[in-house]
């Protein structure tokens, strides 16, 4: 029988509880799930794919389900390319509302064009952290405000020496 390999990709700038929480439950799903970190040349993201990584390995031991065996991984292109790469027979997507819904199915249909054989899972956030986005998070940091309910004690302490 061959591996379930899903991959989760994103950018994971910072890893948050949310982030967490899918790798978490998604463990339960597969026998690899490899974390994918995107590497766009347009973007400038606040901490490099290294630190992300290093977040990531340090964040994500002891969450995984039993079995699970964990890889990381940083793409620049499609995620299908990256998903194919991988080995994946699947993609997963972690959404929050209604808004994640509506963009990730449109962007499910165009990945469900171009790879056929990779299917898209979608995971709804746990209630503990539904309300949980990166993009607030760095800007909650930016101006000083105290991260620590929305990602891990030790990626507060990187954010916060970053902003400095």
């Amino acid at each position: 029988m061959s591996q379930r390999v899903l991959l989760y990709p994103g950018s994971f700038d910072p890893v948050t509880k949310g982030h967490l929480d899918v790798i978490a439950r998604a463990s339960v799903m597969c026998d690899v799930l490899v974390v994918a970190i995107g590497v766009h040349h347009g973007k400038s993201p606040l901490f490099s794919a290294e630190e992300r990584m290093d977040m990531l390995t340090r964040e994500t031991d002891g969450v995984l389900a039993g079995g699970c065996e964990l890889r990381l991984a940083t793409f620049d292109g499609l995620v299908v390319e990256a998903a194919r790469a991988e080995g994946a027979n699947a993609i997963i997507r972690g959404l929050r509302d209604a808004t994640d819904f509506d963009y990730e199915m449109q962007m499910a249909g165009m990945n469900g064009e171009m790879a056929p054989e990779i299917a898209t899972v979608f995971l709804p956030a746990a209630p503990p952290v539904r309300h949980i986005a990166a993009s607030l998070v760095r800007q909650i940091a930016a101006m000083g405000g105290d991260v620590s309910a929305f990602v891990p004690a030790s990626v507060a302490e990187q954010l916060s020496q970053r902003l400095r």
